[in-house]
């Protein structure tokens, strides 16, 4: 199979490729249910369009935001999006996958404080509105704190490892991972000291958490047995909804399907192939709404080994084993077999911006037709930061703004570099001029 380039004219030429594939997912040419409030509890979300936790890798060496970061995020701020999932923000030092991720401590605290109100400043300054949840992390196998690997795993894994197995003292043990449960009840005590919304206990992209939900292969308390591999994600969240008040959100962005076989694999059949299967993702968030979940990011694959699966894409690191519009069908049909078993449950996608200026279309299709609460813009934000606010108020994106899913933003990332769109935004373009392609 060869790299599949966009080519769409119109929204019927989306829906006769859809037709030749066999797959389908909604498409609407009225986006303005997009603009309707959400309610989750006693927060009011101003409209149905969120942006992702997308990482720029540009905090200062303790953890601290840097200026970058400020001018991202107030970009995002004055853009109109009612929803702002701040990125990943590491529980522990070692947990970065960057050493320009952030870092969620006591030192900290005022330096992060102060990057909220501006975007809450920045919102009200332009006349908007908007809410903030903080996504707390600890990376795992993708911790990389100096600028290299040094990673914290949940098991042996083949797939990733292959022939050079990371060796066995790297594997977290059951008490450290009890000492780690608990440090999510410390970070939802400080995300509502400095002014979020909500917390994320994140599950996904394979990072810590999500990996445990594989540990087939792992033996004691965090291994083998479904209540086993949910042990460290139910405590976690348990631990941040005992430690705030019921008004502070506390959810999580969990991967429905990870992409890999059995027993290396997330939400897939135990047959050796990569059909997913949703009757373990379906038992979580019934275990997870018990403990007093109200609200759900969903995504899925790996953005290190199949980025395809979450973002796809036109040219990238390799070729993909399906065309882009299989992959968005994917998302969309095991994201709406969650929500709609959960109709009662706020549930947010994720994956529109391969789809260019019809992903505002298809965020409408998705919010129209079933019960799926809001729609997150991830790379979207890197390149187009205002999108929400032309979707909003000229009821369209503009073709010559959006993201050209070129996976560059993600490269500068993997690099350690400051990451941002080198098509769009010429800080970016010569960041990736000068460290990626040595020209500079």
């Amino acid at each position: 199979m060869e790299h599949v380039r966009f080519h769409y004219r119109s929204l019927e030429d989306i829906r006769q490729e859809e037709a030749m594939l066999g797959v389908e997912f909604p498409l609407s040419e009225d986006v303005s249910c997009l603009g309707k409030p959400l309610t989750v509890g006693n927060k009011t979300f101003p409209n149905r369009l969120m942006l992702q936790p997308m990482e720029g890798c540009d905090s200062l060496p303790d953890g601290k935001p840097g200026e970058l970061m400020f001018r991202r995020y107030k970009r995002y701020a004055a853009s109109g999006v009612g929803l702002v999932w701040v990125e990943a923000t590491a529980v522990v030092p070692e947990a970065r996958a960057t050493p320009g991720q952030m870092v969620l401590c006591e030192e900290n605290l005022d330096e992060l404080k102060r990057l909220i109100w501006t975007i809450k400043e920045t919102a009200a300054a332009a006349g908007r509105d908007v809410r903030l949840i903080l996504q707390a992390t600890h990376s795992g196998r993708y911790s990389k704190p100096h600028g290299y690997p040094e990673p914290i795993i949940a098991y042996n894994n083949p797939i990733f490892e292959k022939d050079k197995p990371i060796p066995a003292d790297r594997i977290i043990s059951d008490d450290e991972l009890k000492v780690i449960e608990e440090l999510y009840g410390k970070a939802a005590v400080m995300a509502k000291e400095i002014g979020y919304d909500g917390i994320d206990v994140k599950a996904c992209h394979r990072y810590l958490n999500c990996e445990l939900l594989s540990a087939f292969t792992r033996p004691g308390l965090y291994g083998g047995s479904f209540e086993n591999r949910t042990r460290f994600f139910r405590n976690a969240f348990s631990a941040a909804r005992a430690a705030v008040p019921e008004d502070f959100i506390v959810t999580t962005r969990m991967n429905l399907y990870d992409g890999f076989p059995y027993p290396y694999g997330w939400g897939v059949v135990k047959d050796g192939s990569l059909t997913p299967d949703m009757t373990e993702p379906l038992q979580l968030v019934a275990d997870l709404r018990r403990l007093g979940l109200k609200f759900l990011n969903i995504t899925m694959g790996n953005p290190y080994v199949n980025p395809h699966v979450n973002r796809p894409y036109d040219i990238g690191g390799y070729v993909p084993p399906e065309h882009p519009l299989e992959g968005i069908a994917r998302m969309y049909r095991c994201t709406a077999e969650i929500a709609s078993a959960n109709p009662d449950l706020p549930v947010i996608f994720s994956g529109p911006s391969y789809l260019r200026a019809y992903a505002a279309n298809y965020a409408a299709g998705i919010v129209e037709r079933h019960p799926l609460a809001m729609v997150g813009f991830g790379r979207e934000g890197f390149a187009y930061p205002d999108f929400a606010g032309d979707i909003l108020e000229k009821g369209a994106m503009d073709p010559h703004k959006v993201c050209v899913s070129c996976g560059k933003c993600a490269e500068l990332l993997r690099n350690c570099y400051t990451a941002g769109c080198v098509v769009r935004d010429p800080l970016y373009t010569e960041v990736y001029k000068k460290e990626i392609l040595k020209n500079g």
